[in-house]
């Protein structure tokens, strides 16, 4: 417990004096150290999660959340999974041609029936049909600008399958109508994917029927190493991988990326705290004769030991909670504090076509607000222990004497 002299003492040790100027600048640049350092913590904690469930949702939202796929023989289609909803597709790779514009793209084929139930078609930023028939294709906003081409125009696809000809074998090619545009918000997804019929892509790329791919799709896509169980328990002899496989590399290095900047960002809250150190320690030098005075009254030395480290403790936890409430300000208008940034210094602060998302997103984790905080207030405790020891440590006879 915390004595009604004990709280009088340490308020009135915290209050600025004229004669301690030198002191006062410390104790500010230690508060602001801690502040900006749990601040810049929350924000990128919060970034960094915000952009892997941005991800996520991107991801699972417009792609197949789990994909089994032939090994030796015809997978049997499975109706009425209580799993998820499965769809036939296939696909394969090849080149547009427009003009003199070429690009590779990833050809994904769905029976029309199909295609209009895809997440992608029934997201508003869809602009087209929706009736994917025979020599049709439907393709992302990046590619359009790419090859700069818009609906209704027509477009060459060439197949890496060879036809034999007098002159002898030559890429298949075909012309292809474009009858929709989508944005899947994944500037990489939209320039490398487009979708034409099953039945076309199957005679474009000569394949059977039994080569199909079953598509997948979960009410609970994260929880995706279960479903994968199941499904291997269900095609023992097929293939499968989920979206989780597909982009493991990717979510590993934010997991890396996110520790290590943890612990970097970390150092400030050290190097900030440890200011405390320097504080307190002047603040004994310059309270020397006060503690001999409470001493020579009956104070204990424990409570000398308290009252000091209930400043520094005061000092650390104030910052922290200070630091908290700007650090999550800043959290949630990041993106309105990034666009106006922008505007202002006529500069691209979070790039879509590096990135891959069109804008800085942010999610605010109770639990890492807890932990930074934790870590924040423990620090400030353990640098707090020393310079109050050596306060209450100090002799009140020497200390009367000399002051």
């Amino acid at each position: 417990m915390i004595s009604q002299l004990e709280r009088e003492v340490t308020l009135r040790f915290l209050k600025t004096r004229k004669n301690d100027g030198f002191l006062n600048i410390i104790s500010i640049f230690s508060f602001i150290g801690i502040s900006l350092g749990v601040a810049v913590l929350i924000i990128v904690m919060s970034v960094m999660n915000g952009f892997r469930t941005e991800l996520i949702t991107k991801i699972v939202g417009f792609n197949a959340h789990a994909v089994v796929q032939p090994a030796n023989k015809s997978l049997k289609y499975i109706q009425d999974l209580d799993l998820a909803k499965n769809i036939v597709s296939n696909d394969g790779e090849a080149v547009i041609l427009n003009k003199e514009v070429a690009k590779g793209v990833f050809l994904k084929g769905y029976l029309e029936s199909d295609f209009r139930n895809l997440q992608i078609v029934k997201n508003e930023k869809f602009f087209g049909s929706k009736n994917l028939n025979d020599n049709t294709i439907s393709i992302g906003k990046e590619l359009s600008f790419h090859l700069n081409v818009d609906i209704g125009d027509i477009i060459t696809v060439m197949s890496p399958v060879g036809i034999q000809t007098l002159v002898g074998r030559l890429p298949k090619q075909e012309n292809f109508k474009i009858i929709s545009i989508f944005d899947s918000g994944l500037s990489n997804f939209n320039e490398n994917i487009a979708y034409i019929n099953l039945e076309t892509l199957e005679s474009f790329f000569n394949k059977d029927k039994e080569e199909r791919l079953i598509e997948f799709y979960f009410k609970d896509p994260e929880n995706i190493q279960f479903h994968k169980k199941n499904l291997l328990a269900l095609f023992p002899d097929a293939i499968v991988y989920t979206w989780s496989d597909t982009n493991k590399s990717l979510f590993s290095a934010l997991k890396v990326e996110r520790n290590v900047m943890f612990i970097i960002l970390s150092l400030i809250i050290i190097v900030a705290a440890f200011n405390i150190i320097s504080g307190l320690t002047i603040l004994v030098k310059n309270k020397t004769r006060d503690i001999g005075i409470l001493k020579s009254i009956g104070v204990s030395s424990k409570s000398i030991k308290k009252i000091f480290f209930l400043v520094g403790f005061l000092i650390g936890t104030s910052a922290t909670l200070f630091g908290v409430f700007v650090g999550t300000l800043f959290s949630i208008y990041i993106e309105s504090i990034r666009q106006f940034i922008s505007d202002i210094f006529g500069v691209s602060l979070f790039p879509e076509d590096i990135y891959i998302l069109n804008s800085m997103p942010s999610e605010i984790n109770i639990n890492s607000i807890i932990i930074i905080s934790l870590c924040s207030i423990i620090t400030t405790i353990l640098v707090s222990i020393y310079p109050a020891s050596k306060a209450s440590s100090l002799d009140t006879v020497k200390t009367l004497r000399y002051e």
